[in-house]
């Protein structure tokens, strides 16, 4: 049974940071490509950032690139997303997801074969 479990949300102001973390367990995590969408409160979920299995070639959304860095520890079948310099329209709630399957589409969400429960950012302004 895959399980994929987020932590490091809460509550920033503006321009500080926080790290995500998406913990795994019944997943061959090396072999999976991993990623971060968010879905803001009356919008549709949004791509954020993803990392490939075996090269960790890295996407990111427009919208947070140079602010936010993902990562992987595949010892630790953890992945990671440090956020920086955030701002009120980061405030979403931040999903985990991972696919085992090739992935062409980093920032398709039917892409992904697992998802974990979410995470809330809130920045204040």
């Amino acid at each position: 049974q895959v399980q994929l479990v987020e932590s490091g949300g809460g509550l920033v102001q503006a321009g500080g940071s926080l790290r995500l973390s998406c913990s795994t367990s019944g997943l061959t995590f090396s072999s999976s490509s991993m990623a971060w969408f968010r879905q803001a409160s009356g919008k549709e979920r949004e791509f954020v950032a993803a990392i490939l299995r075996y090269s960790g070639t890295t996407f990111y959304s427009d919208s947070v690139k140079g602010r936010f860095a993902i990562s992987r520890n595949n010892a630790k079948n953890t992945v990671y997303l440090q956020m920086n310099s955030l701002n009120p329209e980061d405030t979403a709630v931040y999903y985990c997801a991972a696919t085992t399957s090739p992935l062409a589409l980093p920032s398709n969400t039917n892409k992904y074969n697992y998802w974990g429960q979410g995470t809330q950012v809130t920045v204040s302004s």
